[in-house]
C-alpha cells in the first residue's frame, strides 16, 4: 500500500534523513520512533506528498493516502457535524455517523468547533480520517491533547481500520497497545551533519 525506497528528506533545505526504506502492507501499522528533531515529521510530510524528497522513491496507489498532522484542520465557526460533512464532501463520501460514534462526538454534533475543549477538537480532527475513505493513514503525534479514554478510542479506531484492510504509519511516543505494529527507528537514518568547511563549500 505504501513503499519508500532509499528515501532522503530535508527540512529547511538541510538533509535530515538518508536511505529510509520500508514497505507498509494491508492490515499493517508502522510506528516511527526517534528523538525530537530527528526528522519524523519531515519524513511523514514527504510521504504524504506535502514536500518533495531529495532522493529515492515513494510508491502508493493513487488517492490512497490521508495525512493528519499537528493541526486539527477544523473550522471553528462550523459545528462538529458541519466540519465532518465538509470533509466528507471533499473526499466524495456522505455518511458521517460512524465518525461521530467512533469518537463519542454525537452529543456534540451541533456545537461550534470553536467551543470544544482541546481534547474534543483533537477527536474531531482525527474523526476526519473516517470520512475520507482512504486506506493509508499517515499520522503525526495523533494523541496530542487526548486523555487516557480518548487514546483508547483512537487505538480502537486504528485496530478496526487495520482489521478492514487499511494501514497506518504514525509517529507517536504513546504505547497504543498495537502489539502487531512494527517499529521503525529513524535514528540510524539521520544524515551526517556537514562540517563548517563542507557547509561553506556548498555555496561556492
Amino acid at each position: 500500500m505504501l513503499r519508500a525506497d532509499d528515501l532522503s528528506v530535508a527540512r529547511g533545505g538541510l538533509r535530515v534523513l538518508d536511505g529510509v526504506s520500508f514497505t507498509l502492507t494491508s492490515g499493517e501499522a508502522l510506528i516511527l520512533r526517534g528523538p525530537n528533531g530527528a526528522g519524523k515529521t519531515t519524513l511523514l510530510r514527504t510521504l504524504a506528498g506535502l514536500q518533495p524528497p531529495l532522493a529515492g522513491r515513494i510508491e502508493s496507489e493513487p488517492d490512497a493516502l490521508v495525512y493528519a498532522g499537528h493541526a486539527d484542520g477544523i473550522k471553528s465557526m462550523l459545528t462538529v457535524r458541519e466540519n465532518l460533512s465538509f470533509w466528507a464532501q471533499v473526499f466524495g463520501t456522505s455518511d458521517i455517523s460512524a465518525a461521530l460514534d467512533a469518537y463519542e462526538l454525537t452529543a456534540l454534533a451541533d456545537r461550534p468547533a470553536g467551543m470544544l475543549s482541546a481534547g474534543q477538537k483533537r477527536r474531531l480532527g482525527l474523526s476526519r480520517l473516517l470520512v475520507t475513505g482512504r486506506p493509508v493513514w499517515i499520522l503525526d503525534e495523533p494523541t496530542v491533547s487526548l486523555d487516557t479514554h480518548a487514546v483508547s478510542m483512537f487505538a480502537r479506531v486504528v485496530r478496526d481500520h487495520l482489521a478492514e484492510g487499511g494501514a497506518a504509519l504514525m509517529a507517536t511516543h504513546i504505547d497504543l497497545g498495537l502489539n502487531e505494529a512494527r517499529v521503525l527507528d529513524v535514528a540510524p537514518f539521520r544524515a551526517k551533519t556537514p562540517g563548517i568547511d563542507e557547509f561553506d563549500e556548498a555555496f561556492l
